[in-house]
């Protein structure tokens, strides 16, 4: 399959995907790989977000990161009047905080190269919560914030970073919904269909191809 290059640059660009063990991850790593990058998709033993340490010997062995996914992520769905503090600071440390760590050690990367795109995966939920997602939609609407934040620091260094909310996919997040719930979610689509796991990877891929897009949010679904 012919995809877009990545870029003009003789050597392969380095491309991080974390939470390399999902779904998305995996269309991702086949999307980018097929476009002629290197792909690394660490899993959890290998980058652990929530840790400082695991975060910074996993980046400083690396020679270069010319694109960082923060995909990490993970719920712990309650009601508000049910949410534990633990589940809550936990959705927390890995959706949010996790993704600020790495862009941290990256950007030094990054600011040194004068070059570099981090694209963070967000979700609908930080803009449209549903019942029981207090921890989810708060982290996933505080990526959105340090998305804009990191654009705006970064952006004179000729580095981008942006925010893909991929809509609902069929992954091991949302394996669990019973069919009255998903049934629920298909009704808000205007197009009568789910996006999937491939036509998310290809536009993350293609974003990462342009040039002068920094500090957006994309919403890849027909939720209106």
């Amino acid at each position: 399959m012919q995809v877009d290059s990545l870029d003009n640059k003789s050597d392969p660009l380095l491309v991080i995907i974390t939470g390399g063990q999902g779904g998305l991850a995996a269309a991702l790593r086949e999307r980018f790989t097929e476009a002629g990058a290197d792909v690394l998709a660490p899993g959890r033993n290998q980058l652990d977000v929530r840790c400082g340490e695991s975060v910074g010997a996993f980046f400083s062995q690396q020679p270069r990161v010319d694109v960082l996914i923060n995909n990490a992520g993970l719920t712990r769905d309650e009601l508000l009047l049910r949410q534990s503090p633990e589940d809550f600071d936990e959705v927390i440390r890995v959706n949010l905080r996790g993704a600020h760590l790495c862009s941290q050690a990256v950007a030094r990367h990054m600011i040194r190269q004068r070059s570099g795109h981090i694209v963070n995966i967000g979700s609908y939920s930080a803009v449209v919560p549903p019942p029981g997602q207090v921890a989810y939609a708060s982290a996933k609407a505080g990526l959105i914030g340090l998305t804009k934040s990191y654009a705006r620091e970064l952006g004179s260094r000729n580095v981008r970073v942006n925010c893909v909310l991929p809509g609902f996919l069929e992954t091991k997040m949302t394996a669990g919904l019973s069919e009255a719930a998903r049934a629920a979610a298909l009704a808000r689509h205007a197009i009568g269909r789910f996006n999937t796991v491939t036509e998310a990877a290809r536009f993350v891929q293609f974003l990462t191809t342009t040039e002068a897009v920094s500090g957006q949010v994309f919403q890849l679904d027909s939720r209106v």
